[in-house]
């Protein structure tokens, strides 16, 4: 064995040394971005809330808001107990302001979304004439502004009288205003979550000895739920925030809700508005929404639908 041959054995059995290298997880520079983004946002979104909650607290009678107190000296509930015995300009009580919203609320909402859902199976599932002229027809009444049907409305619901009764001046007329703009968005939506479900559930429950009714009532309103949730949700957020229909149709000596009582704490000058007291009845009109949300919230972010089929 020559000298080079022993060299490059004593070489190849001797243990090499690991140089052990410092490693940065990757993308640390954006994942700190985005981080800091998120809580720029997140500060963005809760500063308004937190403020509102703040000048609420103010037990002082100020005239406007005076520097960014987000926890005001001796803070005090003394404005929610106002603004709860005191609501409105026309002495009208708070059980009766929100018990006016909230048929506004239901009835957009539910009325919505049972129609809604009854068209947008039809428009899903049924082959009939005229189908894409009637989608499209939905689709021009859904990209119209609500404001611009003011008119419209008023003078055909107006037009609807049985003695003294008036149909634009009562809250089954502003049901029917508010309803005319959410039933578009319903059957849209809905329609578009219909796509998604197979037909093949539906074929099999007809196999099985199912109707169309019962397929439809057994089948696709269950999987549809998470689409019916938000469709829902959505028509009594426009029903309990709506203001223009409510302001314009009915008298608010009589059927006044609690948007308009909002409207009414707002004073000519700065000096005549109760800004806690209207932070606190804006608190107040917020917490119902809030609530229904909750409620709806595992349809809403659950996708039942998810897994129907196999394969």
């Amino acid at each position: 064995m020559t000298s080079v041959t022993r060299a490059a054995a004593r070489a190849a059995t001797r243990p090499v040394a690991v140089t052990k290298r410092r490693r940065f997880p990757r993308g640390l520079g954006r994942q700190a971005a985005l981080q800091a983004l998120c809580i720029f946002i997140a500060i963005t979104v809760l500063f308004p809330i937190v403020y509102v909650f703040g000048v609420a607290l103010d037990p002082r009678s100020i005239a406007r808001p005076d520097g960014l107190n987000l926890i005001p000296p001796d803070p005090s509930l003394a404005a929610f107990g106002t603004a709860i015995a005191n609501p409105s300009p026309n002495k009208t009580s708070f059980v009766i302001l929100a018990f006016h919203s909230v048929t506004l609320a239901l009835c957009t909402s539910l009325v919505s979304v049972a129609c809604g859902v009854l068209a947008a199976y039809a428009f899903s599932r049924l082959k009939f004439k005229l189908r894409s002229a009637l989608m499209v027809a939905v689709l021009a009444v859904l990209m119209l502004p609500s404001v611009a049907t003011i008119a419209p409305l008023f003078v055909l619901l107006n037009s609807v009288r049985v003695g003294d009764f008036i149909l634009r001046s009562s809250l089954a007329g502003v049901a029917l205003a508010l309803i005319s703009g959410a039933l578009p968005f319903a059957i849209w939506n809905l329609k578009g979550y219909m796509d998604t479900i197979p037909k093949d559930l539906e074929e099999a429950a007809v196999i099985d000895g199912c109707s169309r009714t019962q397929a439809f009532r057994y089948i696709i309103l269950p999987l549809a739920m998470p689409a019916l949730a938000v469709t829902a949700f959505l028509g009594f957020v426009a029903g309990w925030t709506d203001f223009y229909f409510s302001w314009m149709f009915l008298d608010p000596h009589r059927d006044e809700t609690l948007t308009m009582a909002l409207y009414g704490m707002v004073g000519t000058y700065a000096s005549t508005t109760p800004w806690n007291v209207l932070s606190a009845f804006a608190i107040l009109v917020s917490l119902p929404v809030s609530l229904v949300y909750l409620i709806f919230q595992r349809w809403i972010i659950g996708g039942l639908a998810i897994g129907a089929v196999k394969g």
